[in-house]
């Protein structure tokens, strides 16, 4: 069934819904490292780590799929735990713009990405209010490479707002902004 959260996807036969990522995972990742331009070895990284995220029991999985069944796109995420690594990693450049609470009761956004030749469709769009209309949580968080993007320019179109700014994750050549929005998101363009 064709997700219509947010506009619906502006691609002809593209299906938005539940997907199990966990035996997707190297087609996702290769749809990551297209739109995200990732080596090889970032790639086998974040294989693991896709797969130790699916474990948490509330984790969400999304995909964008052709008619053909090709993954043109895929979210996922899960309620924030101050424990995880990448909440960790935030917390005090969150701490420092007063922000910190957005750690608690959220729903992180842990990856959106959607392969090039679907980009500027409706895509990113559809997957990530899908994929948060379904959370009982009351707001979302994210980080994104900390400069203007489309990326960034649809997360401000659906709400989120920067927390943190210049964020720095280890072993990542470029800093991050944090952003958050209220639940549900924005769907006005």
């Amino acid at each position: 069934m064709a997700a219509d959260s947010g506009g619906g996807p502006r691609t002809t036969g593209v299906r938005v819904g539940p997907i199990d990522l966990a035996a997707r995972v190297d087609e996702a990742l290769a749809v990551q490292a297209v739109a995200f331009g990732l080596s090889a070895g970032e790639v086998e990284v974040r294989r693991h780590i896709v797969l130790r995220h699916l474990d948490h029991p509330h984790a969400r999985a999304l995909g964008a799929l052709t008619p053909e069944g090709r993954l043109a796109g895929f979210v996922y995420g899960m309620p924030n735990d101050r424990g995880h690594w990448w909440s960790t990693v935030v917390e005090p450049y969150l701490r420092a713009t007063g922000s910190a609470h957005w750690l608690d009761d959220a729903f992180v956004i842990t990856e959106l990405h959607v392969h090039p030749d679907f980009q500027n469709r409706g895509l990113g769009r559809t997957l990530i209010t899908t994929v948060t209309d379904a959370v009982a949580q009351p707001r979302s968080i994210l980080s994104a490479i900390d400069t203007e993007s489309p990326a960034r320019g649809l997360y401000r179109s659906l709400g989120y707002q920067d927390l943190a700014r210049q964020v720095l994750f280890p072993s990542a050549p470029k800093p991050y902004a944090v952003m958050g929005a209220p639940l549900p998101l924005r769907r006005t363009r």
